[in-house]
């Protein structure tokens, strides 16, 4: 009996830092994902900028043909001051939607596991 629950005892243990290892595993390839993706974003982010900027002094410069330029600007940024307040308001509601990153796999693992530990006890 002793010998039973030894390994059993050894058996679990085992069981337990695979399932961290794989955690572990997981976490860092999420980890170097997430810094691709925002290391992209960043660079996209840069250039878009960039193009917004020449893009506004394009409309500026449009309307200031029949216009002040003073008035070419303020329409200009009004109509900017809108997009950035909508951007944000959207932004604000995906954030408060999107789930932590956690180890998805890991989990269903160890509640597998559990489950299988639980079902062995019973019989």
């Amino acid at each position: 009996m002793s010998e039973l629950v030894q390994r059993a005892s050894q058996q679990l243990t085992e069981l337990v830092r695979g399932e961290l290892r794989l955690a572990q595993a997981e976490m860092k390839e999420k980890g170097r994902r997430y810094g691709r993706g925002g290391g992209l974003f960043g660079g996209a982010g840069v250039l878009g900028l960039l193009t917004l900027q020449a893009l506004v002094t394009t409309v500026i410069a449009a309307l200031a043909v029949p216009l002040p330029v003073w008035a070419a600007s303020l329409i200009v940024t009004v109509a900017l001051g809108v997009v950035a307040a909508v951007l944000a308001v959207t932004g604000k509601r995906q954030v408060g939607r999107a789930a932590p990153p956690s180890p998805e796999q890991t989990i269903e693992n160890v509640k597998a596991d559990l489950a299988e530990i639980k079902e062995s006890a019973h019989r």
